[in-house]
């Protein structure tokens, strides 16, 4: 299907899948470590649930791990675009948008 015949919310150069798997970030800063869930992966960003926001622009190393034995599944530096918070939950309160920048592997 080419773009142009896709609804406009699905105008992009990738399409999202949905994994809901566990994703390890260390920020590129100062090497701050944390854990959330990564909820969609496309060729060009994810979507992760964390319980701490981010700052737009902070740069990290992501790692997700496959539930099926591969490890890591992924890696790469990836780029904070979007932070969202969710009312409705204490557990991973923040839903934060990265832009891939580079594969590590």
């Amino acid at each position: 299907m080419s773009l142009a015949n896709r609804e406009y919310q699905e105008k992009r150069n990738f399409i999202r899948m949905r994994v809901d798997t566990p994703i390890q970030m260390v920020l590129e800063a100062d090497g701050e470590r944390f854990e959330g869930k990564c909820r969609d992966l496309s060729g060009g960003g994810l979507l992760v649930e964390l319980a701490t926001a981010l700052p737009v622009g902070t740069r990290a190393r992501i790692s997700i791990q496959s539930s099926h034995g591969h490890s890591p599944m992924l890696e790469a530096i990836a780029l904070v675009n979007r932070v969202e918070t969710q009312l409705d939950t204490t557990e991973q309160p923040c839903l934060i948008g990265m832009e891939i920048e580079e594969l590590i592997r």
